[in-house]
């Protein structure tokens, strides 16, 4: 490539860096010409270019700075009373078990005590959370089937200060058909939670893809239900279903319970499809979709395999932002109905 040079008034050709630095002549008042030097303009104060703190890598290491939150000094805000959550959809692959691990690391990084109860026998909670649930690891089979207390079972998160998590061992399979016969089967995990001696403020359960016992247990132990959709036709075929059975659980078996939070989740911003559920979703459902849409993201998917949620896998990233977001507005909401329920309880 031929080499990019200037030209004199000699005719010399100059390098580069000779012609930049060149002194501009100038008339002086007795004819001469005089050498005045001319600085050099940085190219970052241009006109049109961006600040420092516009760059893409410098918005990415803000974002790591908001969800990681080292100096501990952001906090969500907690609830008056603990919130236990069912995070179910009966349709597989929809987000549930990716929305649970991160939506509960981000509030613990934020000043929230937690605890993920994994109720699906694959354990991919307990495999996101980075903790053992390999065959005789004590588990959520025992607090079921045996009534062991949740105190020991429950397992500190490592590097997430007030995170616990209750694992699922392929035992759980069997739970179902161990069940039948006992009586009250459908209130086995409500009565575990209520032995935990521990102070929390969000309990989220992982549900199996299925309307089970096991999520009938959940929905049981639950008040509020988070359902995550995906952008995609499909995941709207079943809501139906899982509306009704919700309806049937609070009508006969909890009457506290209620559809409180839909999670958009997997939304191509690339596609109409995507645009198309959001809007259908938003329409019917209103005030209680969450403002936050998790994107599609590689990242997140890759993060499990390495143990770890997309907050501390990569807290840069669009997708760890997104659910951050998600459960900051899940802490708001929920501190904005605390505090209604202390006016109206003034009120009387």
């Amino acid at each position: 490539m031929a080499r990019s040079t200037s030209r004199g008034r000699t005719g010399r050709h100059l390098a580069p860096d000779e012609a930049q630095t060149r002194p501009q002549e100038v008339p002086t008042g007795n004819g001469q010409q005089s050498a005045k030097p001319v600085p050099q303009q940085s190219v970052s104060l241009e006109k049109g270019q961006p600040l420092d703190d516009d760059l893409p890598l410098a918005r990415e290491a803000q974002r790591a700075v908001r969800v990681l939150n080292p100096s501990g000094s952001v906090t969500m805000p907690r609830p008056t009373r603990r919130r236990v959550f069912a995070v179910a959809n009966q349709k597989g692959g929809v987000g549930k078990t990716t929305s649970t691990v991160n939506l509960a690391v981000a509030l613990a990084l934020h000043g929230n005590r937690v605890m993920v109860i994994d109720l699906d026998p694959q354990g991919n909670a307990s495999t996101g959370l980075g903790v053992e649930h390999g065959a005789g690891t004590p588990s959520v089979y025992e607090a079921l089937v045996e009534g062991m207390s949740l105190d020991e079972i429950a397992t500190p998160v490592d590097g997430i200060p007030s995170l616990y998590c209750v694992p699922a061992t392929i035992d759980l399979a069997g739970a179902e058909v161990e069940l039948v016969n006992v009586v009250a089967r459908e209130g086995r995990l409500e009565k575990s939670i209520a032995t935990f001696s521990g102070e929390l403020d969000y309990i989220f359960i992982d549900c199996p893809p299925s309307l089970g016992l096991l999520t009938v247990n959940a929905l049981v132990a639950a008040e509020e239900v988070l359902i995550p959709i995906q952008c995609e036709y499909y995941a709207l075929e079943g809501l139906g279903q899982l509306l009704r059975n919700i309806e049937l659980i609070k009508a006969h078996l909890n009457a506290r319970l209620r559809v409180s939070t839909i999670l958009l989740t997997m939304y191509d911003k690339r596609t109409k499809l995507a645009d198309q559920v959001e809007q259908e979703v938003r329409g019917h459902f209103s005030e209680i979709v969450l403002d936050a849409v998790v994107p599609r993201s590689v990242r997140v998917s890759e993060a499990p395999g390495y143990g770890q949620s997309i907050m501390t896998y990569d807290p840069g990233s669009r997708g760890a932002a997104s659910y951050f977001e998600a459960a900051e507005e899940i802490a708001l909401r929920g501190a904005k109905l605390s505090r209604r329920g202390k006016n109206q309880k003034g009120g009387n």
